[in-house]
């Protein structure tokens, strides 16, 4: 019975370290501009989609990935330019809507462009699993929990220590306060999509040879991120690790001791849990506006 607690728990970490990555690029953008872009699965799937494609096409792994990386960027640019700015001013409701839309848009793409096939590229090194008592952990694992950690110290970093950073931590504190001290708000703003998707990109090529992707795996990531940073606190970035790590531990825990069948509802139930109990999230501030 330990070792297969152990094996929920390796399992959980590592869905759960793809959760806080999502989670993460929701908390970003929220910060910037008060959207929940629910697009953001989409990004995660473009990461893993392209890379595949690429990767078949002839150019080498590493090669394949920031090829991914770049469009997915671009994806995030244009997803600020041609959706959000133009709408500037509308409600939030308006804004969240445009990002639903621009969800079912890519998707579209994808289904077109790509095809409708689940996909995986090898691993990053060996396939051949680890035991540690008695529970079995793959080198992909590794590689996602060590990358996840690697890109949330690396936004740390960015947020505390860059000039950059501090802006946008400025900008999410107060941004008309901002905007009289000569910080380009719209700027920060398009920067933050593009930032977001570049992790979620990120987070879709680490776990792809482990979970397969296709043109509409990104939609329940998506949701079940959502939940994660609702959990931690939205607006919270530690919140959306901690919630992302707690979801993805819980999610597996349930599938081993009850039932696979209901693993995909405890997102759902989390975010009716939450919002019931305590609707500003574990780290979140009470009073924050939400939709």
């Amino acid at each position: 019975m330990p070792s297969e607690l152990l094996q929920f728990l390796f399992s959980g970490l590592t869905v759960g370290a793809v959760y806080a990555l999502v989670a993460l690029g929701f908390t970003i953008i929220y910060n910037a501009s008060d959207v929940v872009n629910f697009a953001q699965g989409e990004f995660v799937m473009l990461g893993g989609m392209v890379t595949f494609f690429a990767a078949a096409a002839g150019l080498p792994l590493p090669v394949a990935a920031m090829v991914a990386v770049v469009i997915a960027v671009v994806v995030g640019l244009l997803l600020h330019k041609l959706a959000i700015e133009p709408a500037r001013g509308a409600s939030v409701v308006t804004l969240i809507i445009i990002t639903i839309g621009a969800s079912i848009f890519l998707r579209g793409l994808a289904q077109v462009v790509f095809d409708k096939q689940f996909h995986r590229f090898p691993a990053f090194s060996s396939e051949q699993p680890f035991l540690i008592f008695g529970a079995a952990i793959l080198p992909q694992s590794l590689w996602v929990l060590f990358g996840a950690a690697l890109i949330l110290l690396l936004v740390w970093l960015f947020f505390e220590h860059s000039l950059i950073g501090k802006a946008m931590t400025a900008m999410a504190a107060n941004r008309l306060a901002a905007e009289l001290v000569g910080i380009h708000t719209e700027r920060l703003m398009a920067l933050s999509f593009a930032l977001s998707a570049l992790i979620g990109a990120l987070a879709g090529i680490l776990i792809t040879p482990i979970t397969l992707t296709a043109y509409d795996s990104g939609t329940l990531l998506a949701l079940k991120s959502f939940a994660a940073a609702m959990l931690g606190g939205i607006g919270n970035p530690l919140g959306a690790v901690i919630g992302g790590l707690l979801l993805g531990i819980m999610e597996q825990l349930s599938a081993g001791l009850i039932s696979s069948k209901y693993k995909d509802a405890v997102a759902f139930i989390i975010i009716l849990l939450t919002l019931f109990v305590r609707p500003s999230g574990l780290l979140g501030r009470s009073g924050v506006e939400r939709v």
